[in-house]
């Protein structure tokens, strides 16, 4: 018997394609990357870093790194929960036969179905989990090189490491982005457990939100004035 229908192949299909080619577009061509508020936020943490040199206290810097490594703890933590809810769910697909029991426009789901779709929802959030507890150690790495900055404007080596501190900042916010759209597309993963077309309408309302958000917001546009 065939587990998953042409509609299950298609739906699948778009979801990665959404996921995957937005996240290449938008983290790989140049010319894109420019116009996003991804690239607007790494020139202003390049500035957080040289104006850092200049101060000597520390105090306000150490805040903003330690709200950056609270914010992402928190969804790395928060993932570990799902993963486990996730992992109880694939051990009992009887468990799915009685929820969608109680919904009049859905027939309980096939038990091997009903696995595969909850183990595409866990491929997902480890991979969330993996990129966002990446991105904690760099913002953990961030703020060692920070405190090795000196505070004088006549050093050029303390230029040079604030560059450095930045340059690490902004692979950690990267990394957080990426964990960020797992979060996103896991969303959009779970709603393949209703209906295939489910699947397609989730994938692409969140590839609409991850560009508008991206590209055409007024956050996007206020942080790119000079």
């Amino acid at each position: 018997m065939q587990l998953l229908s042409p509609l299950d192949w298609l739906a699948f299909a778009i979801f990665a394609v959404s996921w995957v080619g937005y996240s290449f577009a938008v983290d790989r061509l140049p010319g894109l990357h420019r116009r996003s508020v991804i690239a607007a936020m790494d020139e202003h943490r390049r500035q957080w870093m040289r104006t850092m040199v200049t101060r000597d206290n520390r105090i306000m810097d150490t805040q903003i790194i330690g709200n950056l490594m609270n914010s992402t703890s928190f969804l790395a933590n928060t993932a570990i929960f799902i993963l486990a809810g996730l992992v109880a769910m694939m051990a009992s697909p009887e468990l799915g036969a009685r929820v969608f029991g109680a919904l009049p426009f859905a027939t309980p789901p096939d038990p091997t179905l009903w696995e595969i779709k909850i183990a595409l929802l866990l491929v997902i959030f480890v991979r969330a989990f993996f990129e966002l507890t990446w991105a904690l150690r760099q913002f953990n790495y961030c703020s060692i090189v920070m405190g090795g900055i000196t505070a004088s404007t006549t050093d050029p080596a303390g230029f040079a490491r604030a560059e450095v501190a930045a340059k690490v900042a902004n692979r950690a916010a990267r990394h957080f982005n990426s964990g960020l759209r797992a979060y996103y597309f896991g969303l959009a993963a779970l709603a393949w457990v209703l209906h295939p077309l489910a699947l397609i309408a989730a994938s692409l309302l969140v590839l609409r939100e991850l560009y508008r958000r991206e590209f055409r917001s007024v956050v996007r546009d206020a942080l790119q004035q000079p």
